[in-house]
């Protein structure tokens, strides 16, 4: 039995176009800035974010703890969704390594909205650490941000004298699915990053775009980190095809998420929301099992899942075709419950 693999969109590897452009990168040093093919990278990310610069790091959670070190500075806090990734997945490091505080704010689907931060920020009083920055994740669980709330967001972060990041690690998601580009997401950040090694199929890393003060001190502080690599380009040239193949098609991701959302809602066992269901991530229950007891009846079937928020999640990629996603179908209409 072929297994199907929707555990997430990291799980792809590089396609024999993407290997060749790997094989073939005119690479150099870039902790001495003589990469080319990393310099083309960042540049390129620069344009599509609308930032004056760009700078390659081996992982989304690099990105993102740059932008808390420089944005924050220690002893600060920053509001973020209690279901952001900094606050579950990146093992403390906001506080373990540049000393931030993350406090998580209920909101919808994750979302943030003005009216959620309002009031939120700390008074300016000696023993209690400042309100220095906004976090928002984009998408969040596969939802992509609303426009009007990132403007709301920007707003109140200026008047509040706050910086925003966006973790856009899907944000190609986002802007595929909306029709909102990219720079335009941007433009409601001081910093963002976005992942090459999801959706978009590379093997690994992440851009970190903002203004190139920033992005002069990020280097400082990525080279701190460990995270600065040699002749990097055979990492970069990756990233760089990811950029040019790989974005649009992200739209059939979508597609076979929307076509697995509407088998599971068809079956009297689950439960699932299928206006969540807007790009590469879907949602669920098993009514009866505990998620992880639902993961593992779906890979009897030998579809792979995983649970995060307390439910089963599938997430669709460029290594699940259409073909795969109608059999998965096929098999989720054929489970035993």
């Amino acid at each position: 039995m072929q297994i199907i693999d929707f555990r997430s969109d990291t799980i792809t590897k590089p396609t024999e176009p993407m290997r060749q452009a790997m094989y073939e990168a005119e690479v150099g040093d870039d902790v001495y800035r003589e990469d080319p093919s990393v310099n083309e990278l960042e540049a390129m990310g620069a344009e599509i974010s609308g930032k004056e610069k760009a700078l390659f790091v081996t992982s989304g959670s690099m990105g993102n703890l740059i932008s808390l070190y420089i944005n924050c500075t220690r002893g600060c806090e920053v509001l973020a969704s209690d279901m952001a990734h900094i606050i579950h997945h990146e093992i403390g490091a906001p506080a373990a390594i540049a000393g931030v505080l993350p406090r998580g704010l209920a909101a919808p689907n994750g979302i943030l909205s003005r009216q959620i931060l309002e009031g939120q920020e700390k008074p300016v009083v000696y023993d209690l650490q400042r309100t220095s920055m906004v976090e928002v994740e984009n998408t969040i669980g596969g939802l992509p941000y609303p426009v009007e709330n990132l403007k709301g967001i920007r707003a109140y972060a200026s008047e509040h004298d706050m910086k925003v990041h966006m973790d856009g690690a899907r944000v190609f998601n986002a802007s595929v699915a909306t029709g909102v580009s990219v720079k335009e997401y941007g433009s409601y950040a001081d910093t963002l990053t976005f992942c090459l090694s999801k959706g978009l199929g590379a093997p690994v890393g992440s851009l970190l775009c903002s203004d190139a003060d920033f992005i002069e001190k990020a280097l400082k502080l990525r080279k701190m980190l460990g995270g600065g690599m040699r002749q990097s380009g055979i990492l970069a040239a990756a990233g760089i095809y990811a950029l040019r193949h790989n974005v649009d098609r992200l739209a059939e991701d979508h597609e076979n998420a929307q076509a697995l959302a509407r088998t599971i809602s068809q079956m009297e066992w689950a439960t699932i929301d299928l206006s969540t269901v807007v790009t590469n991530i879907l949602f669920f229950s098993i009514r009866g099992l505990t998620p992880d007891q639902g993961v593992r009846k779906l890979a009897q079937a030998g579809i792979l899942a995983n649970t995060d928020y307390g439910r089963i999640r599938l997430v669709t990629n460029l290594n699940v075709s259409r073909q795969m996603t109608r059999e998965a179908c096929e098999r989720i209409k054929g489970l035993k419950i």
